[in-house]
């Protein structure tokens, strides 16, 4: 395993993939997005508390959550069932192929794995054309 993933190492990951841009999505949410079309394609973003989404030990609202889109329900099963992942859903996204993680926790990946995971997030709402290049490059 590389270090540890911090906060601070979404934005770079983020940064570092091509045709990406750090904007909002659904009125003021800060996101992660390739800009395709008028309001472009999420891939992460930072979710703001709600009471859709409370911490089972405490019952409050989770203020760190990064919502992480995922390609299928496939990859979000993978993610959220591994316990040895902090990963996890919520009923508000049942129907959503996106994971949680809180950004409290990301500590517990290594910086590798997020990187892995957020890049698939981002082929999953990249154009084809653009993925196969980057991949082509040996991403």
């Amino acid at each position: 395993m590389t270090r540890k993933a911090r906060p601070a190492d979404v934005d770079a990951i983020c940064a570092a993939l091509p045709s990406t841009e750090f904007g909002t999505s659904w009125g003021d949410v800060p996101t992660w997005k390739v800009p395709i079309g008028e309001k472009g394609r999420g891939f992460v973003l930072y979710r703001q508390p709600h009471r859709s989404a409370l911490d089972p030990q405490t019952g409050k609202e989770y203020d760190d959550l990064l919502v992480i889109r995922t390609a299928n329900s496939a990859d979000k099963a993978a993610l959220v069932e591994d316990d040895r992942t902090p990963f996890f859903t919520i009923d508000h996204f049942r129907n959503h192929n996106a994971v949680l993680v809180q950004q409290s926790r990301l500590g517990e990946l290594g910086l590798d794995e997020l990187s892995e995971v957020i890049r698939d997030a981002w082929i999953a709402v990249a154009p084809k054309r653009l993925t196969k290049e980057f991949l082509a490059d040996g991403q």
